[in-house]
């Protein structure tokens, strides 16, 4: 890859066209390297599509693709070599152990691929189930299993499609730390999911696509944007709201609400609970969530109500 670009994916009007269906349409998508990348859609907005062009699964009606700096699909070979994925549910030998169905992937690699086995299941969490055999195992395992699987190819850039269905909320949490894991090496990964709640907590940045467009992109922090509120806890919240009035604070659950226009006006609510004698346990940003946000982005809003 160009050590100038900085971006690991590259998609210029890119475009799919199913007959008179256009399932991804005009798409300009820039993945930052060395970040957790979070692609966001309602079921059918075309995430699936829109991955499976990336990785050269099905074709390109129009626009360009650049992974790793290689076009696509020219470059098909030599991007690929770099990038682990797993696209939908991934499927395995049932009658096969974990660690079987691994050294069969490892087989089709480079010969240091074998290597890698034990420690892509141990990073995944299943070292102690790698030889039970595959049909035992629940879906969050299997998930788990897809995303050793992807290991194998010591990825620069490693894509997941859904990889938190049908993991626990451990489980979940294991995979986000080896996710942060992967990125604090340098790595590139984008999560397709739908899962809101666990790409706030995982992803640098983000993209929402519906109904084929990408119709926001950038970091988490410029998409939920500066929080517009504080909530703010007090040894005597029914006082500090009378002395808080002007400010405009409201009860809310664990204390008041009080709008705010910049951080100035936080430190001029401290001081003034400070200097009239109160204590203050708590003085906190309350930012719109991402799963507001998505609402708020996408056509889906209205269907929600």
């Amino acid at each position: 890859m160009n050590a100038n670009n900085p971006y690991v994916v590259e998609t210029n009007a890119l475009t799919k066209r199913f007959g008179a269906r256009v399932a991804v349409d005009n798409v300009d998508l820039r993945i930052p390297a060395g970040s957790a990348f979070g692609y966001l859609g309602p079921n059918g907005a075309g995430k699936t599509t829109l991955i499976r062009m990336l990785l050269g699964l099905t074709s390109i009606s129009s626009g360009s693709v650049q992974i790793l700096g290689q076009p696509m699909p020219s470059g098909r070979a030599e991007a690929l070599a770099r990038v682990g994925a797993i696209v939908e549910e991934p499927r395995f030998h049932r009658h096969l152990t974990g660690r079987e169905n691994l050294h069969i992937v490892a087989a089709a690699r480079e010969r240091e691929a074998h290597a890698r086995v034990d420690g892509a299941l141990d990073r995944v969490g299943l070292a102690k189930r790698a030889d039970e055999r595959v049909k035992a195992y629940s879906l969050g395992m299997r998930q788990r299993l897809g995303v050793a699987r992807a290991l194998l190819a010591d990825p620069e850039l490693l894509i997941l499609d859904e990889p938190m269905n049908g993991l626990d909320p451990a489980g979940m949490e294991e995979l986000r730390l080896m996710i942060r894991r992967l990125v604090g090496e340098g790595r590139t990964v984008v999560l397709s999911s739908h899962l809101l709640d666990e790409v706030e907590k995982t992803a640098d940045a983000i993209a929402i696509v519906d109904q084929g467009h990408i119709v926001v992109q950038g970091s988490i922090d410029e998409l939920t944007g500066r929080a517009a509120t504080v909530i703010v806890a007090t040894s005597d919240d029914l006082r500090a709201q009378a002395l808080l009035t002007g400010h405009g604070a409201e009860p809310a659950e664990g204390g008041l609400r009080i709008p705010i226009a910049d951080d100035n006006a936080t430190a001029a609510i401290n001081r003034l609970l400070v200097e009239a004698g109160l204590d203050v346990y708590r003085l906190e940003p309350e930012r719109a969530t991402l799963e507001r946000r998505f609402l708020e982005i996408t056509s889906r809003l209205g269907e929600a109500a």
